[in-house]
């Protein structure tokens, strides 16, 4: 039998430490719950900001849409009276004056000044005008990673009518 070399003895005592180490004694394990714990947290708390952006997305788009919508009505309202008394038909739009009626609604709500610049007004028929409507809004838990403002738009129809 030959003797280990002085490499294979430090080998071999390095290998009896760790045997030594790995049986621990009762009780030991103490603690190790406490990282699952804090992993666990991490991914509910992950979970639970996605939700509320999530909610938040939504809430602005149906908040974009409904402005688009009462902006839409309120540039619908200014119709052409003198081809109104003419006798034109169907009620025409004033269309000339659709972005500054979109302007002066959306100012009234609250809208932010880069928002309101932002907002389109076309002529959909002679008595149809759509609006198309920008929300900015920044992201509550997820702005943490992701730090740019995030955009919605809104879209509505509106028709003039007379009678």
């Amino acid at each position: 039998m030959t003797r280990p070399t002085a490499m294979g003895r430090r080998l071999l005592a390095a290998r009896r430490r760790f045997t030594a180490t790995a049986r621990l004694a009762p009780g030991a394990d103490r603690g190790s719950g406490a990282l699952v714990v804090i992993f666990f947290a991490v991914v509910v708390l992950a979970l639970a900001a996605f939700v509320v952006d999530g909610g938040l997305s939504i809430a602005q788009r149906e908040r974009a849409a409904d402005i688009a919508e009462q902006a839409a009505r309120y540039a619908a309202q200014d119709l052409d009276e003198a081809a109104l008394r003419e006798g034109v038909s169907p009620a025409p739009i004033n269309f000339g004056n659709c972005a500054n009626r979109v302007a002066e609604y959306a100012a009234s709500v609250g809208m932010e000044p880069a928002d309101i610049a932002a907002a389109e007004c076309s002529e959909a028929a002679a008595n149809q005008v759509t609006v198309r409507i920008r929300l900015t809004y920044r992201p509550v838990f997820t702005g943490i990673v992701y730090d740019r403002p995030l955009t919605v738009w809104g879209e509505a129809t509106a028709e003039a009518q007379v009678g």
